[in-house]
């Protein structure tokens, strides 16, 4: 049974698509005939109804020009000319008439009646006399010439000579009238001064006779300065203890001073710079190129300064000011024997007094500095204004500089232009944490690099247990031999 119905879906299934293959077939292929054309009723009143007759184009006339109005003709003006002018307006004027010059030179005169003045006319100016002529003498009279010899010209005054003359009599010792009006002498204000101990009188005629009195020989060698000053009174018998004469004068003997030699002088004392008063004694004989390296102490390391002490060359290390440990750290290297630098760091805003003041604390933490280091932060080269200040208060105190490198290392070389001892960085080896090999190849590279230049080179690394190890294989090595390991005052010496 059920055989057959499969069988019977089967054959419908075959016979319908068999009847649906064959209609498809007849009936062909859909879009071949084109849709009929279906007329649409278009409203009475609709624009689309309307048709227009086919006729020739009306094109558009040409309009007339505007007539042109007619402008007025102005007339132009006459040329100037005198050709309109009179004989008369042209004619010259009549001279003026004059009278007779006879009849001017005798006027009417005119009486006035009642008025009491007679008008008369002036007299003719008369011809002035001629001037007798000077008479000439017939012959000159004979010339006067005397036969007496001449006489000496007069003296010249002299002072000596100016003053007033005294009569004869009073040199002879007779009395004679002064030409001085008499005064009451003055009141005696010593009573008790007498003798050689009073005061000389002034009076009139004690002038008079001093002036009377004779002069005392004085040598040639004085006689002209003697005549250039005037006979003045003196006063005489002074109090005890006053010193007279202290001016020197031509002839008197020299008083015996004591001489003032070049070791009594006191010389000024120099105050010594940080630089020169903490640095330690180093010498180059063979004058290799210097070579320095700075170990940063953070106070994180586990070092002691025992093992420092007996590193095979010089080594410098830098404390942190904002550590609290700083002062004593660098106490203890100064006593082993290393020199120390004070590593700082400025705001980035920072100005110049603030640097000032930023300096010395940073001095008075750290007193046994040589020279102050550029921190790794914001460093000392964030402010122009803060870092131009660091040369004079440098150059003051007498610290050294040493900086990183950056760009042309302009901030470097101003300050260094100032006087201040300063150099910048060669290179930072183990600030990536490089290994003891990479540390190794760049000591290599600096000390070629202190080869090829004369002021030396300065190298920065950190207080690590690896960095000691390089240092102390390196120092073993070839290259170092061909340097001078220095404490980095004598490389900043050296720039």
């Amino acid at each position: 049974m059920a055989r057959g119905v499969l069988a019977g879906m089967m054959t419908g299934t075959l016979v319908s698509g068999l009847a649906l293959g064959t209609l498809s077939v007849l009936s062909g292929a859909p879009g071949e005939t084109p849709p009929e054309a279906v007329s649409l009723e278009v409203p009475a009143g609709s624009g689309f109804d309307l048709r227009r007759e086919d006729a020739e184009a009306d094109l558009p006339e040409t309009q007339p020009a505007p007539e042109a109005a007619v402008v007025p003709q102005v007339a132009p003006p006459a040329p100037d000319d005198s050709a309109g002018i009179g004989a008369v307006e042209t004619a010259p004027a009549a001279a003026p008439e004059t009278g007779d010059v006879a009849a001017l030179a005798d006027a009417p005169e005119v009486a006035v009646e009642g008025a009491g003045v007679t008008v008369e006319s002036d007299d003719p100016v008369l011809p002035s006399p001629q001037g007798t002529p000077p008479v000439v003498p017939s012959s000159e009279g004979a010339v006067a010439v005397s036969t007496d010899p001449a006489q000496p010209p007069a003296p010249a005054p002299t002072e000596e000579s100016a003053g007033l003359t005294v009569p004869e009599a009073a040199a002879e010792g007779t009395e004679a009238t002064s030409i001085f009006p008499q005064e009451e002498p003055a009141p005696v204000l010593i009573p008790d001064a007498s003798g050689s101990e009073g005061v000389t009188d002034m009076s009139p005629e004690a002038e008079a006779q001093a002036e009377a009195a004779p002069l005392p020989e004085v040598d040639t060698e004085t006689e002209s300065a003697a005549k250039t000053l005037p006979a003045l009174g003196t006063i005489g018998n002074r109090a005890e203890g006053v010193t007279t004469n202290r001016l020197p004068s031509v002839g008197a003997p020299t008083p015996d001073t004591p001489e003032t030699t070049v070791d009594s002088v006191a010389e000024p004392q120099t105050v010594e710079g940080a630089l020169a008063r903490n640095r330690v004694a180093f010498d180059n004989p063979e004058g290799k190129p210097l070579m320095a390296i700075i170990l940063m102490d953070d106070g994180q390391s586990p070092i002691g300064i025992e093992a420092l002490q007996s590193f095979p060359y010089p080594l410098s290390f830098a404390v942190d000011v904002t550590w609290p440990g700083a002062a004593a750290a660098a106490e203890r290297y100064h006593a082993a024997g290393f020199e120390v630098l004070a590593m700082a760091d400025l705001p980035e805003v920072a100005r110049p007094e603030d640097a000032e003041v930023a300096m010395q604390a940073w001095f008075a933490q750290v007193p046994q500095a040589v020279a102050v280091l550029e921190g790794t932060g914001t460093g000392l080269q964030s402010s122009r204004e803060a870092t131009a200040q660091l040369a004079p208060i440098l150059k003051e105190s007498g610290h050294g500089l040493v900086m990183h490198p950056s760009g042309l290392n302009t901030a470097q070389k101003l300050i260094a232009r100032e006087g201040v001892p300063s150099a910048s960085l060669f290179r930072d080896f183990d600030g990536q944490g490089q290994n003891a090999a990479a540390i190794r190849r760049f000591l290599d590279q600096a000390a070629m690099r202190a080869d090829q230049q004369e002021d030396g080179v300065i190298m920065l690394g950190r207080l690590r247990a690896d960095t000691i190890s390089a240092l102390l294989l390196w120092g073993l090595a070839d290259r170092a031999a061909s340097v001078a390991l220095a404490p980095v005052s004598a490389v900043l010496q050296a720039e």
